[in-house]
């Protein structure tokens, strides 16, 4: 009879083995990401989550409308950012340049990294967590990532080598190299019809 030896490392999962496990009949309405080979489940967002992202998704769409290049992707869609060790992530949102043509979109998940990542912070994640995972972003090569917090209703904006920036309510989102032409209210983020517009910032 075999034992394991003591210390043994613990077997990682591979991207290919982690899209047949997401996609077993009992998985398929759970939330997963694979980091650094460990399968991670993840619970369903609370409504001003879903609103936070739905509102930076039309932002999104409507620039990639406007300036005819890219596409968003939203629903925890899978990245992959790393092969080795196997890590797929879903950003609440993201904004990818890797096809221009709905039937040139890779079918399974975004093997390209986007140009920006979006993660909306819920009340349930840990500060070293969500610090990893935009780490993980800026190592695959996504230019920029921005995190909302829908309690404060800000935006931190990340990016290689720069120090990140806070922006609060009646700031103003630009997109910079990377999203060229965009620009938004961080307030437009975080509002419903019936709510007032932020003043505009102060000159």
């Amino acid at each position: 009879m075999t034992t394991p030896a003591i210390g043994a490392a613990k077997k990682l999962m591979t991207i290919d083995e982690y899209w047949d496990f997401v996609n077993r009949p009992e998985n398929m309405d759970r939330l997963f990401e694979l980091r650094r080979g460990e399968v991670i489940e993840m619970s369903h967002p609370k409504m001003p989550h879903g609103i936070v992202c739905a509102r930076i998704s039309t932002q999104l769409q409507n620039y990639a409308d406007r300036v005819n290049i890219g596409f968003v992707l939203s629903n925890d869609t899978g990245v992959v950012l790393s092969e080795k060790p196997g890590t797929v992530v879903g950003p609440d949102v993201a904004y990818c340049v890797s096809a221009n043509n709905y039937d040139d979109v890779e079918p399974k998940w975004a093997e390209t990294p986007p140009v920006l990542t979006v993660e909306v912070l819920s009340p349930s994640d840990k500060t070293t967590e969500v610090n990893d995972k935009i780490a993980e972003y800026i190592r695959a090569g996504v230019k920029v990532v921005w995190l909302a917090d829908p309690e404060t209703k800000t935006v931190a904006v990340y990016r290689p080598n720069h120090h990140h920036v806070v922006l609060k309510t009646a700031g103003q989102l630009l997109g910079g190299d990377e999203l060229p032409g965009f620009s938004c209210k961080v307030a437009d983020f975080f509002r419903l019809p019936g709510d007032r517009l932020a003043p505009p910032a102060a000159t």
